[in-house]
């Protein structure tokens, strides 16, 4: 069964939700990130995370100009409603920078799942650079899970994925101004048990969703936006034909 999109509100999505209904949640939600102070983080999505060179036009999308408080109070309370839909010992996995990284990482254990570390992005030399400085060449992904992990986790998943992936985002697979590569959604599946059922709440171009089919997984994807759910549709009708793939001993990679 293929993975799916549906154009909704997250949060009215979740209340229509059995509980313990799926294994996993991994979404990229808005970091309402991109600037030092708070005039810089509530301008346009476009304005803070395109480079200005940049001829692409991307859709622009919501909720990523919250202050800190309330970006934490928004985090905490969809957590938490993912708490309820995910099953005793799946996986929550969520994106955020280096601002964002300890507001991400509390609002985790405010929803009542428990903390089992970081998965770091490395975006190679390819990303931005910011001179003067290290190059913020890394994004985070916070890895919780509901409960403890028991034995059958051991049974079921034989591997122990690398914490740190390195790739760079390839602009032919960019559909969103802050989409993630195939093969690092696929990387962080790789904990899964097989034929998991995962929720991306935030699903932006469906990239998700393209992951789970690849390795043999479904997703829900919920997307907000009208723009961005018809973009990864699109996506996923035409992941056979767009997407080829090679596995190795670590991970899956586009074989370009």
């Amino acid at each position: 069964m293929s993975s799916q999109v549906i154009n909704a509100d997250c949060f009215d999505y979740f209340d229509g939700l059995a509980d313990d209904s799926f294994d996993a949640v991994i979404t990229d939600p808005p970091y309402a990130s991109g600037g030092l102070r708070a005039p810089a983080r509530r301008v346009a999505p476009s304005k803070k995370y395109v480079m200005s060179n940049s001829s692409r036009v991307y859709p622009e999308f919501q909720n990523d100009g919250r202050d800190q408080r309330t970006h934490m109070l928004w985090s905490a309370e969809w957590m938490r409603r993912a708490l309820r839909v995910v099953r005793p010992q799946g996986w929550l996995m969520v994106f955020t920078d280096w601002r964002q990284l300890p507001l991400t990482a509390d609002a985790v254990q405010v929803a009542g799942w428990t903390w089992r570390g970081i998965v770091v992005w490395d975006k190679t030399e390819a990303c931005r650079p910011s001179l003067g400085c290290f190059r913020n060449q890394q994004e985070y992904v916070v890895v919780a899970t509901r409960g403890e992990l028991g034995p059958e986790q051991e049974r079921e998943v034989k591997a122990c994925p690398a914490g740190v992936y390195r790739e760079h985002l390839r602009q032919t697979e960019k559909l969103h101004m802050t989409g993630k590569p195939i093969g690092l959604m696929c990387h962080l599946m790789r904990v899964l048990r097989p034929g998991s059922k995962v929720l991306d709440p935030f699903a932006g171009s469906g990239t998700t969703g393209i992951a789970a089919d690849l390795v043999g997984h479904h997703a829900n994807c919920i997307e907000l936006s009208p723009e961005y759910a018809k973009i990864a549709r699109d996506r996923l009708a035409l992941r056979g034909n767009t997407m080829p793939f090679k596995r190795d001993s670590s991970q899956l990679s586009l074989a370009i």
